[in-house]
């Protein structure tokens, strides 16, 4: 099995100011962000959010579209939001589109489809996560 070795979720919103106000337009609107809605409260991120990243034996790193890095752009691009595996054979692979988050709704809707996708994909987590062996915190 291909061994995961970080998570990646992409807001669909542009980081910085400017696209913050856009964001806060958006969602006045009606339009929001589907991952938002699962790691935020209205005016900072979720305890349960954070203590779910904080069990993980990877890294769950979270960014906006203007934030992510070259190989996480090809592979998310008009997928946004959405959650990616970086796996060890190089791959980024999309375990959660939009619809898929929408569905989860909260915190324990994500844990639950993110080990769904990954048994879905053949993906699992690193060896040492998986013997006991102590895993890395963020």
């Amino acid at each position: 099995m291909t061994e995961v070795r970080g998570l990646v979720g992409v807001y669909d919103a542009d980081g910085g100011l400017r696209g913050e106000l856009a964001y806060l337009a958006g969602k006045v609107r009606g339009r929001h962000c589907s991952l938002c809605d699962i790691t935020h409260s209205p005016v900072r991120r979720r305890r349960d959010s954070d203590a779910y990243v904080a069990t993980l034996p990877v890294p769950f790193e979270v960014v906006h579209r203007n934030e992510r890095d070259p190989g996480v752009a090809e592979a998310t691009s008009g997928h946004e939001p959405c959650v990616v595996a970086s796996c060890s054979d190089g791959r980024i692979v999309l375990l959660l589109d939009d619809a898929a988050l929408r569905t989860a709704g909260s915190v324990d809707g994500m844990r639950r489809a993110v080990a769904e996708a990954l048994d879905r994909e053949g993906l699992s987590w690193p060896a040492a996560a998986v013997s006991g062996s102590p895993s890395p915190r963020h």
